[in-house]
């Protein structure tokens, strides 16, 4: 059974820093594409990052550009997200999602979600 599990989530003062952390298992974590998106109450779920499984290469969304920090650990099957300078609109859910890269329409996975609050 694949599952993501998040923590790291909290609330943090306008400029701080918090650092989110998923653990997988359950999966061959060398085959997936690892993402943290992000939904706020009453928006969409946006991707915030990402970073490919072979290449590592890393996307960000212009919001978080020069904020945050993606990165990988493959032995440990964990993917964290630095978030520096944060900013009240960073308050949302935090989901990490994973998505198999063999198959154009790979299985795709989703960890519960952790909260994190940006307030004075």
């Amino acid at each position: 059974q694949v599952q993501l599990v998040e923590s790291g989530g909290g609330l943090v003062q306008p400029g701080g820093s918090l650092r989110l952390s998923c653990a997988a298992f359950g999966l061959t974590f060398t085959d997936y594409r690892m993402s943290w998106y992000r939904q706020a109450p009453g928006k969409e779920r946006e991707l915030v990052a990402s970073i490919d499984d072979f290449t590592h290469r890393k996307a960000y969304a212009d919001s978080v550009q020069g904020r945050f920090t993606i990165w990988r650990d493959d032995i440990e099957s964990r993917v964290d997200l630095q978030m520096s300078s944060m900013k009240p609109q960073d308050t949302a859910v935090y989901f990490c999602h994973a998505q198999d890269t063999r198959a154009i329409r790979g299985a795709v996975y989703w960890g519960q979600g952790t909260q994190v609050t940006v307030s004075p």
